[in-house]
């Protein structure tokens, strides 16, 4: 699930990302454009029955991602706005924060 959230301003969107629990036992991270595929950069927090996390982005722009489950395998979100294809042979993501 992905919630957007501005701030006052419209100068921020905050995003949350949220996946369900039962997706990760250890670990989940959410790796993409916002930050530039590195993983260990942000990670999911479990809480209650998800995993989650949100990030402050630039309104009005598209972002890839994925997460990184467990440290070994990668999944898309149901929630997407898109999926683009990418060049290992399988999607990304897409998230585009509103205007």
């Amino acid at each position: 699930m992905i919630k957007q959230q501005f701030t006052p301003k419209r100068t921020v969107c905050k995003v949350t990302f949220s996946i369900p629990e039962e997706w990760a036992n250890s670990s989940a991270e959410i790796v993409g454009d916002f930050n530039e595929w590195q993983t260990g950069a942000d990670s999911l927090t479990k809480n209650k029955n998800r995993w989650e996390t949100t990030l402050r982005l630039k309104p009005g722009t598209e972002y890839r991602f994925r997460y990184l489950l467990d440290g070994e395998r990668w999944e898309n979100d149901d929630a997407a706005d898109a999926y683009i294809p990418n060049e290992y042979g399988s999607d990304d993501s897409v998230v585009r924060t509103g205007t």
